[in-house]
C-alpha cells in the first residue's frame, strides 16, 4: 500500500510536469489524487492503526489547509478589489519614474519583493509583487522572468525574521537559533536575490515606459487600501505580541472591508464587495487542497520520517543543503517538523543554515513553495517547464545565499 500511495504521489507530480501536453488542469489531478490517497488509507489502514486514527490525522491535515485557504481568500479577495480599483497601479506610478530601462525594473522588483515580504507573509507579499509586474504589460517571456525573481526574492525575504517564515518562527521556538542571528541571514538573503536578478537581467535591454491608466476616483478605494495595510501590520504586530493567527486577523481585516462597502456604497448597486470573492483563483485553491493533501498523506505514512536518514549519509552542511532541494518538492513546514522532531544534534552555525535552506530551496520549482504556486496562478504563461527553465540559474543564486549563511554562521558562533 505504501507503494502504491507513493506512486499516486509521483503520478500526481508528473501530471503537473506534464499539464501543457495533456491539457488537464493541474488542480483536477492534484485533487483527484489527493483525495484517492486518503480513500485508499482508510480503506486499507497501515499496519497498527486504524480508522479512528487515520480520521485524527485527517483533521489534523484538514485543519491546516482549512487555515491556508481561507487566508489565501481574504488576502486575494483584497487584492482583487485594489486591482479593479487600480490602486497598485497608481502607488506604482507614483514611486517609478516615467521611463527607465528593463535592467533597473529587474533590480527595484527585487529590493521591492525582498524586503515587502519581510513586513508580511510570502502570499500576500506574491500577489502585490506579481500585481506590480502585470501592472507592467511586458511581453510574455519577460514576465515569467520577473515573475521568477519574484518568486525567489520574496522567499529570501521572510527568510530571517520569525514572522515572514513559517519554518523559520519553527526552527526559533524550538530554541535552536536566537532573533540576533537570524537578522544576519538577511544579508546573505539580499545578496543572492540581487544576484538572481542581474543574471536575469542580462539578457534585457529594452525601455520601459510608465503610462498611467485611468483609475476611478474613489475615496473608498483609499480606505479599504487603508484597512489592507493595517490589516498586514496587525497581522504581524499581534502574532508577535499575543500569538494570535494570522488567518483571524486577515478575516476581522476582511469583515471590516465588506462593512465598510456596505455603508460607503449603500446607494451604488454596482459594487457589492462580496462579490470579489467571486473573482479569485479557485482553481488554486483546489490546487493547494489537493497538493496538501499528497503532502499530508506522504507525512503520515512516514516518508517525510525516512528522509532524516539523509543526515546519517552526507555532512550536516550538506544535508542541509540537500533539505532545501528536497523543499522544492516537498512542503518545507512539515519537512522541518520531521526534522526538529528527529532531535539532530546540530550547533546553532548548522541550524541557522538549514533555516535559509528550507527557507529558499522551495523557490527551485513552481510548486515548491507557496510563492511559485500563487504566481503560476496570477501569470498565464507560467508552467512548470517555463518555470523550471530558470531553475540553473535559481540553483546558482540560492547556493550562493547558503554559502552566505553558512559563514555567517560560523561568524557568529
Amino acid at each position: 500500500m505504501q507503494t502504491l500511495l507513493l506512486a499516486l504521489a509521483g503520478l500526481a507530480f508528473l501530471m503537473i510536469v506534464l499539464e501543457d501536453v495533456i491539457h488537464i488542469n493541474k488542480a483536477k489531478t492534484t485533487l483527484f489524487l489527493g483525495t484517492l490517497a486518503w480513500l485508499l488509507l482508510f480503506l486499507f489502514p497501515p499496519a497498527g492503526t486504524d480508522s479512528h486514527w487515520i480520521q485524527e490525522k485527517l483533521d489534523e491535515n484538514i485543519l491546516e489547509i482549512a487555515s491556508l485557504w481561507l487566508f489565501l481568500m481574504a488576502a486575494m479577495t483584497f487584492v482583487a478589489f485594489l486591482n479593479h480599483q487600480g490602486l497598485i497601479e497608481t502607488l506604482i506610478y507614483k514611486v517609478l519614474p516615467k521611463q527607465l530601462s528593463e535592467r533597473k525594473l529587474m533590480f527595484l522588483v527585487a529590493g521591492f519583493a525582498f524586503f515587502f515580504s519581510s513586513l508580511s507573509d510570502n502570499i500576500t507579499a506574491t500577489l502585490i509583487s506579481i500585481a506590480l509586474v502585470l501592472s507592467l504589460k511586458l511581453d510574455a517571456k519577460k514576465t515569467v522572468r520577473f515573475a521568477v525573481l519574484v518568486v525567489f526574492a520574496v522567499n529570501s525575504g521572510g527568510v530571517a525574521l520569525i514572522t515572514g517564515d513559517v519554518t523559520t518562527l519553527m526552527i526559533f521556538m524550538q530554541d535552536k537559533v536566537a532573533i540576533d542571528d537570524l537578522l544576519w541571514l538577511s544579508l546573505p538573503a539580499l545578496a543572492s536575490v540581487m544576484l538572481l536578478a542581474g543574471m536575469l537581467s542580462l539578457s534585457l535591454k529594452g525601455e520601459v515606459t510608465i503610462s498611467p491608466s485611468p483609475r476611478r476616483d474613489d475615496k473608498v478605494g483609499m480606505m479599504i487600501a487603508l484597512i489592507f495595510l493595517l490589516t498586514i501590520i496587525s497581522t504581524i504586530v499581534l502574532n508577535v505580541i499575543a500569538s494570535i493567527p494570522p488567518l483571524l486577523t486577515f478575516l476581522f481585516g476582511l469583515s471590516i472591508m465588506f462593512l465598510v462597502g456596505r455603508i460607503c456604497y449603500k446607494d451604488d448597486k454596482r459594487e457589492n464587495l462580496l462579490d470579489y470573492i467571486r473573482v479569485i483563483e479557485f482553481d488554486t485553491l483546489l490546487f493547494f487542497l489537493g497538493i496538501l493533501l499528497l503532502v499530508g498523506m506522504l507525512k503520515e505514512i512516514g516518508v517525510l520520517d525516512s528522509l532524516v536518514h539523509i543526515y546519517e549519509v552526507l555532512p550536516t552542511t550538506g544535508a542541509n543543503f540537500v533539505m532545501g532541494l528536497l523543499s522544492s518538492l516537498v512542503d518545507n513546514v512539515p519537512l522541518t517538523a520531521a526534522l526538529l522532531k528527529s532531535d539532530i544534534g546540530m550547533d546553532a552555525a548548522s541550524w541557522l543554515t538549514l533555516t535559509y535552506a528550507v527557507g529558499v530551496g522551495g523557490s527551485l520549482l513552481v510548486i515548491g513553495s507557496a510563492a511559485g504556486i500563487v504566481a503560476m496562478s496570477k501569470v498565464e504563461a507560467i508552467t512548470f517547464i517555463s518555470f523550471m527553465r530558470y531553475s540553473g540559474i535559481i540553483l546558482i543564486a540560492y547556493s550562493v545565499g547558503f554559502a552566505g549563511s553558512y559563514l555567517v554562521g560560523h561568524t557568529l558562533h
